[in-house]
Parts: C-alpha cells; sequence; structure tokens
C-alpha cells in the first residue's frame, strides 16, 4: 500500500468533479504500464523484515495511520480497496475515506469510535435510513440517542454527546436540511451527514461543516446493484480510528467490491445527471396527476422522487411492469418501494408517522430508461383495479 497516498490526496491540485471522478485513484497508472487498475486478491503478503513488520503494527495501533511500505494483511488494508477510498476522499473534497463491508457497518464503526471516548450520546433528526434509526433506537452499541428537529440541536447536546447524525436529503421524504447551519449548532460535536442520496456530485457536506460523510456506497458510488459496500470520508485523524476499528471488528471490504466501485466512481457524474433529468420529469408529471397527492423532490434535484397517492399504494407496487418492485436505490434502472413495509418497517409507527413517512408514501430510484417508457409504466400502474380493466 502506497504509504503517501493520504499525503498525495491533499497535494494533488483540485480538479473538477467530472475529471477527478475519472482519474483520482488512478494517477499512477500509466506510470506503471497500466491502462486498468489492478485487483490485489491476496490475503496477506510475504515479509522477510520481522522486525520492520512489528514497528509497522505497532505504529498503526498507535494512530490507525496506514503502514508504511507494502501491505501487510487484508484486514489492515488493500491496495484496490485503496485506490477507491482515494478517489472518494477527492470528490467529497475530504483528506481521507474508510470503507466497509456496507452502509451500516460505516456507520457502526463511528458510532464504535466515539462510544471509545466515553460519547455515547447521540443526537439524530429524523427520517434517516430506516436501519440506521434502528441501531441508534434499540441502543444495540450502548449508545443513547436524543431526536429533535434540526432547530432544536443545539439545545439538546450534552457533555456526553459524541456525534450529531442527519441524512439531507432524507430518507426516504427527500427533506433537507441547512447543513452549514447545523454544523455550527453542533459547535465541537461532529456531524455526520448521510450523503447517499446527494452524491458528492450534488452536494459535498465536508465543505459546508460536517466533518464526517456517510455513504451507503452499495447505491450510487456502484451504481449497478452488484455491490455491497459504505465509506465514511472525514479527516485523516478521524480516518485513523476507523481503520483501527475495521481492523478489530474485521467490517473490510472485499477488493472486488473496492474494483467495482472505483470503476463506479467513472460514470458517477454521467449517471446522476442523467437519472435526475428524469427524476425532474416524472416528479414534474406525478405533481400534476390528481391520482397523486403529494410529490417529495429536492431543490438540489437527484433521481430519488416520493409520492404519496391517493389510491392503494400496494396496488401501485404490484402493477408496474418496467419498473422494478425492489428494497435500495442508485441503479442505472428504476426500482420501486413502500417505505412504511420495507425500509422504514423497523422504525416505530408512530416514529415513521411522525416523520412524515406516512402509509400511503412510494420511494422512487429513478434511472437512465427512456422517461416517456417510465412514464407510461408508472401511468399504468397508478389506474385504479376497475379503471385498468375497462370498467371505469
Amino acid at each position: 500500500m502506497d504509504s503517501a497516498r493520504t499525503a498525495t490526496v491533499s497535494r494533488t491540485p483540485l480538479r473538477a468533479l467530472a475529471t477527478e471522478a475519472v482519474h483520482a485513484g488512478r494517477d499512477d497508472l500509466a506510470r506503471q504500464g497500466l491502462h486498468a487498475p489492478p485487483i490485489d486478491l491476496s490475503t496477506t503478503y510475504p515479509s522477510y523484515d520481522s522486525r520492520g513488520e512489528a514497528a509497522r503494527i505497532d505504529a498503526f495501533a498507535a494512530t490507525g495511520a496506514e503502514p508504511d511500505g507494502p501491505p501487510v494483511y487484508a484486514r489492515l488494508g488493500n491496495p484496490t480497496v485503496a485506490r477507491f477510498e482515494t478517489a472518494l476522499a477527492r470528490l467529497e473534497r475530504t483528506e481521507a475515506a474508510v470503507a466497509f463491508a456496507s452502509g451500516m457497518a460505516a456507520l457502526t464503526a463511528v458510532l464504535l469510535v466515539r462510544a471509545s471516548l466515553g460519547l455515547r450520546h447521540v443526537v439524530a433528526v429524523r427520517p434517516l435510513y430506516g436501519c440506521s434509526d434502528h441501531l441508534l433506537t434499540a441502543g444495540l452499541l450502548g449508545t443513547e440517542v436524543t431526536w429533535t428537529d434540526p432547530a432544536g440541536v443545539a439545545d439538546a447536546l450534552r457533555p456526553d454527546t459524541g456525534l450529531v447524525l442527519v441524512e439531507s436529503p432524507a430518507n426516504p421524504t427527500l427533506a433537507e436540511i441547512d447543513l452549514r447551519a447545523l454544523a455550527h449548532s453542533c459547535g465541537s460535536v461532529p456531524l455526520l451527514a448521510d450523503n447517499t442520496f446527494a452524491t458528492p456530485v450534488l452536494q459535498r457536506p465536508a465543505e459546508h461543516g460536517a466533518r464526517l460523510v456517510l455513504h451507503s456506497a452499495t447505491k450510487y458510488l456502484g451504481g449497478h446493484g452488484d455491490v455491497m459496500a459504505g465509506v465514511v470520508a472525514c479527516d485523516e485523524e478521524f480516518a485513523g480510528h476507523l481503520r483501527q476499528v475495521r481492523f478489530a471488528t474485521g467490517g473490510v471490504l472485499h477488493p472486488l467490491a473496492g474494483y467495482l466501485l472505483l470503476r463506479g466512481l467513472a460514470t458517477l457524474p454521467v449517471r446522476v445527471r442523467a437519472a435526475s433529468a428524469n427524476a425532474a420529469e416524472l416528479a414534474h408529471r406525478l405533481a400534476a396527476d390528481p391520482r397523486v397527492t403529494r410529490v417529495h423532490y429536492p431543490r438540489i434535484g437527484g433521481a430519488m422522487i416520493a409520492f404519496e397517492v391517493d389510491g392503494d399504494p400496494h396496488g401501485v407496487i404490484e402493477r408496474v411492469r418496467l419498473i422494478t418492485p425492489a428494497v435500495s436505490l442508485g441503479s442505472v434502472d428504476t426500482l420501486i418501494q413502500h417505505p412504511a413495509s420495507i425500509s422504514h418497517r423497523i422504525v416505530d409507527a408512530e416514529d415513521r408517522r411522525g416523520a412524515g413517512v406516512s402509509d400511503r408514501l412510494l420511494r422512487l430510484s429513478v434511472g437512465l430508461e427512456d422517461v416517456e417508457d417510465l412514464w407510461t409504466d408508472l401511468d399504468t400502474a397508478l389506474e385504479c383495479p376497475v379503471r385498468a380493466a375497462g370498467r371505469y
């Protein structure tokens, strides 16, 4: 693993997002006579210098900094995964990024870092992804959570508050938060912003004061529904702590997943912008449709839409044919799901509804299909069964 990787991230001049997406994490390939990034599947690495290896492991144990010299063991780090981490840090404009086996593993690692300092209290704003909500509420990691709205964050802080957690645009209502104002309210407490829906194409929370930027990389960063991963973009100091947790808990990302994510980043700006154009058009048509009572679409745009139907949302799910009824989001194809039944089912019903997740809400992850084909499918699915059968 390149010991100067983090320093290189900060020294390389910033380039346009589209350029970074294509070249970050690959800048050394031409000098090696390569065009595609190699996939290193090794779990361990030979070393004839056991004294030097011991010193490098001691250094990692002290700070979590990446070991100098060649890799040691796959749980300490992997060169292919490191390329993805470098690229994501460049896109989010942070010093470092640390990848995990899933988005939930990444969030767990953040909570464990803070808990190790005795800072187990979390201030959070609903709605969040349902499993993130459950992880906090259930106290599975010994955390205590105070739920509040953005205006109440400052008053909710305590001496043992280790983290403020928000998602903007939020899952699934697409509610947006003024991250800069919220970061100011947090004072010295780290703000973690889940940026899964927006991606660095639409916003970079670190530029607005968030210390930690979380992604379920399974979604837009991978972009093709074939890789599961999570990543936290942050400063190097926090990254060191996250690497230590990853090493101790084993929530590592497989190198093949790291390769697929790096490949996914190359087309991220193109995919997000094209899908966002489709979503904006569909949101416009849904808002004008009498069968739809409310449409949620964020001001910053994006490829996610939430809408509430006048009729039975389960009937819409049953009638789509081109659109895939499935959990997750951010793929090249369009997905639809009923949050109250699936992604947010684990959240208490009263809390769920209080956060704006109604029983008639549907969440649409818009893909890259032709927008007219997507609308034809939605239009048919929204028809009541009587009218669809020709008896209206």
